[in-house]
């Protein structure tokens, strides 16, 4: 089973890309972030014509998940991160599909920093964490896949220091991350490439994808019960470079 995640940065504007990109690497499901599309703007006939069947909450103007399958439709188990019901943005979607549970989610990005914005990102982190920590307790096969708006080290991103106050980098967001990661989940593409810096982004601004100055942001982590089954993983960066591209590049894995 291959699954990917990708910050498509709109979905209505860059579908011809989704598709071209679909088509080529043919995963059997997909997360999506950052739709910017409303609920009922999401492009599910086109999809569907490509051959995938899609569960999604849109969003109008910002956020936006989505999850596609392509052999059966994606079952929703949540449609929102548990812990804060007056929490209405569209950050989060968990399905079943084929024996899997997977999310796919796009946490605050927390900029300007300090503030109320990092606040949120921080206190959405901590929702994150206990529900990860609900799911790994229960022994399930879980992958939590999305665009997490952190850089988790130095070696995941370029050099610079340009970016000291940015909130992707910050102590509490990498913190966040790590204790994450300390309860038992596998950071699939880290785990086999250790060495690489595996970038997942690269800013419109300043030629950064013409330099190489990118970012890792993306992130697919398996719960305990699904990491002996990594195969492969990898970033599909050339679609970055292609006319009409969102910012981010696709991340994927391979389960046995």
């Amino acid at each position: 089973m291959k699954i990917a995640s990708y910050n498509i940065n709109n979905v209505v504007r860059r579908l011809p890309n989704l598709l071209s990109w679909l088509e080529a690497a043919k995963p059997d499901l997909v997360c999506l972030q950052e739709l910017k599309a409303v609920q009922d703007r999401f492009p599910e006939d086109e999809l569907a014509a490509a051959g995938y069947h899609a569960a999604w909450r849109g969003e109008r103007q910002w956020n936006g998940v989505a999850i596609l399958g392509r052999d059966a439709p994606p079952i929703v188990t949540n449609d929102t991160l548990p812990g804060d019901p007056k929490d209405k943005q569209s950050r989060y979607i968990e399905v079943a599909y084929q024996g899997v549970l997977v999310a796919s989610l796009y946490l605050p990005n927390g900029n300007p920093q300090p503030g109320p914005k990092l606040d949120y990102k921080l206190a959405w982190f901590e929702r994150l964490i206990d529900h990860a920590a609900t799911l790994q307790a229960a022994g399930l096969p879980v992958i939590l896949a999305g665009d997490y708006n952190v850089v988790p080290t130095d070696h995941d991103i370029y050099a610079t220091k340009s970016l000291i106050g940015n909130a992707l980098i910050q102590p509490e967001s990498r913190e966040a991350f790590a204790r994450l990661l300390a309860d038992g989940w596998t950071d699939a593409v880290r785990t086999l490439h250790p060495d690489r810096p595996m970038y997942t982004f690269w800013d419109y601004q300043r030629r950064r994808w013409e330099n190489d100055h990118g970012m890792r942001l993306d992130h697919l982590l398996l719960s305990r019960a699904l990491a002996p089954r990594l195969k492969e993983a990898g970033v599909d960066r050339s679609v970055r470079g292609e006319d009409g591209a969102s910012d981010h590049a696709p991340v994927w894995l391979t389960l046995r």
